[in-house]
């Protein structure tokens, strides 16, 4: 079953690192793509989708005014991936998802509003290795000749140099995940990555239910929540370091001296 619901913070170690081992290489390294959610009922919708109405005509436009108004020193390239991963990383509605390499940065975000504390979380697992190797061959082959197994914007920048090129590369759907340049330590110290959809309109949930051995969804009943969280505070993983500054700092007060009840 693709659906996993745990029932204690070492039955969520287990499922957070299982297939991490790499014959190949002989270490443990997960092929995995982790998003914590503090919802489980969240879908695994974009910013853009959220926006509702013709949501896909208006992603060029508020991708052009972005560029238009933002400063030009807030990307490395004029290049279409290079601004999306900007625009999202400040708040523009996007196609993007934001995912992480990192188990404990995705358990994080699926325990740090204490406001869902009543509602089971959710921690998405999708393998992109695998999820990859359904990308058209073009993307593929890049992949290939890099020994890579996640695109780089500049690849991305290589290959794909408009929205249009995306959506008219394959007449099939496919996913691609890529790293963003280090635009400042919250990118770095979140191990964040991204990823996009060759359809703006169509949900990575809904690509995913035809890829059943990609992907693990796993519950975080809300009972259990408390555990996980005073775990990761004792472990550091806190807003403090995830969102470095004042802003991530008053955040991770606010939640550590919430009361329980």
């Amino acid at each position: 079953m693709n659906e996993i619901r745990v029932s204690s913070w070492d039955e969520l170690q287990h499922q957070m690192f299982e297939d991490s081992w790499s014959p190949d290489i002989g270490r443990f390294r997960s092929r995995y793509a982790f998003r914590g959610l503090s919802d489980a009922n969240y879908r695994l919708e974009t910013t853009l989708m959220r926006l509702g109405g013709c949501f896909v005509e208006l992603e060029p436009h508020l991708l052009r005014n972005f560029k238009k108004y933002a400063h030009r020193s807030v990307v490395e390239r004029d290049s279409l991936w290079h601004w999306l991963s900007v625009a999202q990383h400040y708040g523009l509605p996007t196609r993007l998802l934001d995912w992480t390499y990192s188990p404990f940065v995705a358990m994080h975000f699926a325990t740090a509003n204490v406001e869902r504390y009543h509602q089971d979380g959710v921690i998405w697992a999708v393998n992109y290795v695998k999820a990859h190797q359904l990308l058209p061959g073009k993307l593929k082959r890049m992949l290939e000749q890099e020994g890579a197994n996640v695109f780089t914007v500049e690849m991305l920048s290589a290959a794909i140099h408009s929205l249009e090129n995306l959506d008219a590369l394959s007449s099939h759907d496919f996913v691609a995940f890529f790293e963003p340049p280090s635009i400042d330590d919250r990118i770095v110290n979140q191990f964040a990555f991204f990823s996009v959809m060759s359809d703006p309109a169509r949900t990575l949930e809904d690509w995913l239910e035809q890829q059943p051995d990609i992907w693990r969804k796993i519950i975080v009943p809300a009972q259990l929540k408390w555990e996980i969280r005073d775990k990761l505070d004792q472990s550091n993983i806190t807003e403090r370091v995830l969102f470095p500054g004042v802003d991530g700092l008053s955040h991770w007060l606010k939640r550590h001296y919430t009361p329980r009840n």
